[in-house]
């Protein structure tokens, strides 16, 4: 199970080095080659992000007295995964100097406060897009928890129901026990009975045989 989380801290921090070396160069575009590199970074972000639920799974499949190492460790990975997403919308709104002048050209004082105006817009694009993202994620988690608890429930009433079946046929074989035993009860009540008479009439057989032989031995 640790060498699976191992592997994927392996891919995450290959991955989100690139990152890192892409959000620093998106600063220095323009055009068709900023939308490009921004799409290749969006993208890589995501797979880092699946990779961090990868390796949450994982973390959750190690036994409780191992689990603080790798819990300590998956909160350093999303310390850095939040920093990786705060510097990319940064890079994303931000001009590097030599982009920024040739965007201004010569008229950079009456364009300055036009660029300041839409970086602020796209600011506030992208806080809007990163809310309606926490969001969905939010909700997707709830609705796997919901998944799972509903799981354990049908797996709890499975069980209830196996043991409910089991008690009931324990109670069966303790009704045939219990009717069997009366049963040998009174068999052996009739047998003790039928000794018990046939015991006395050999006493009282015995007794008149014995004093026929003593009348017997008197004459």
């Amino acid at each position: 199970m640790s060498s699976d989380f191992e592997s994927y801290e392996q891919d995450f921090a290959v991955l989100t080095a690139e990152v890192t070396g892409r959000i620093g160069k998106v600063p220095k575009l323009v055009g068709d080659e900023k939308k490009q590199m921004v799409a290749n970074v969006e993208k890589q972000l995501e797979e880092a992000r699946e990779l961090l639920e990868q390796m949450e799974l994982e973390v959750r499949e190690i036994p409780p007295q191992s689990r603080g190492m790798y819990s300590s460790r998956m909160r350093s990975y999303k310390q850095e995964m939040g920093k990786l997403e705060a510097d990319f919308k940064r890079s994303r709104i931000a001009y590097s100097d030599e982009v920024r002048n040739e965007l201004l050209g010569d008229d950079g004082n009456s364009s300055e406060n036009q660029l300041i105006k839409l970086r602020e817009e796209r600011a506030h694009l992208l806080d809007n897009t990163e809310r309606l993202e926490r969001s969905s994620r939010r909700l997707e988690a709830g609705y796997q928890i919901a998944v799972e608890t509903e799981q354990i429930g049908q797996e709890m009433l499975e069980n209830l129901s196996h043991d409910r079946e089991k008690i009931q046929r324990a109670r069966e074989r303790l009704r045939e026990t219990d009717a069997n035993l009366g049963k040998s009860s009174r068999i052996l009540t009739g047998m003790l009975r039928r000794f018990s008479s046939s015991e006395l009439l050999h006493l009282m057989h015995c007794e008149a045989h014995g004093h026929i032989c003593s009348y017997k031995r008197d004459f």
